[in-house]
């Protein structure tokens, strides 16, 4: 059983917002760090996934849709894709690097003390890329928790990059949010579990600074734009939810 869980998630190769969040006391002295998935894809992949594994046991990773691609990337760099900093940060990878998040799982439980057993996926406990919301249908819920055990009464997520915390059907659903790639607000977001109680966070930082920082050490040729649009002026909420019906009605 552990005491606190520091809920880190959708980080995206995004070195400075990460280190902000390692800065916070309460990350800091978090008995265990829960990665729940997208961790490298982005403009830092070498350095964070390095920086990570610095933290030791008391990390614990999770799979994303993200890390499923770069793994696809690093063996067909030529794939067609609408995000083309994902073959290119694959193709940064060592491949001890790769090993490491081609066999991360793709959910986890843990026992946290005044919460029982938490489940900790990236979008939700079946898939890695399925969007749900904090506004979507108790019915919808029901769909995507129906293979959780019952004893599992706290799912969570990330995968939107946007925070929140509900219930459904008694049971509670958070999402951490983004730590790398931020909608709706400036700052790294995450969550802490500590005290039976879910904490949703955010740390402000330099946003110039952190752009400046990874310009100096990125060469990826849209990199500019990647920093304009997810450092330096993240995008609002509305504009995320308006993209992602417009991707939902894609598939549909």
């Amino acid at each position: 059983m552990v005491d606190t869980v520091a809920v880190l998630s959708d980080i995206h190769g995004v070195l400075p917002a990460l280190e902000a969040v390692l800065a916070e006391p309460d990350v800091r002295d978090a008995d265990a760090v829960v990665l729940t998935g997208d961790i490298a894809l982005g403009p830092q992949p070498v350095r964070t996934l390095d920086r990570l594994r610095e933290l030791g046991d008391r990390v614990h990773w999770v799979k994303g849709n993200c890390e499923r691609e770069m793994v696809g990337f690093a063996h067909q760099p030529e794939v067609e894709t609408s995000f083309p900093i994902g073959p290119w940060s694959a193709g940064r990878l060592r491949a001890d690097q790769l090993e490491l998040i081609d066999r991360l799982p793709g959910t986890l439980t843990l026992d946290v003390r005044g919460l029982g057993e938490v489940l900790f996926c990236h979008a939700t406990p079946r898939d890695d890329e399925e969007f749900v919301f904090v506004d979507s249908e108790l019915s919808r819920w029901a769909e995507v928790l129906a293979d959780v055990p019952d004893t599992v009464r706290t799912i969570v997520c990330g995968h939107t990059h946007m925070p929140f915390a509900r219930l459904a059907d008694r049971r509670t659903i958070v999402n951490a949010g983004s730590v790398g790639m931020p909608y709706g607000t400036t700052g790294a977001q995450w969550a802490l579990l500590a005290g039976g109680t879910v904490q949703l966070r955010r740390t402000e930082f330099d946003r110039a600074a952190a752009a400046a920082a990874i310009e100096s050490d990125c060469d990826f040729p849209g990199l500019a734009e990647f920093l304009d649009f997810y450092v330096r002026n993240p995008p609002s909420d509305v504009e995320a939810l308006t993209s992602f019906k417009e991707q939902l009605a894609t598939k549909s």
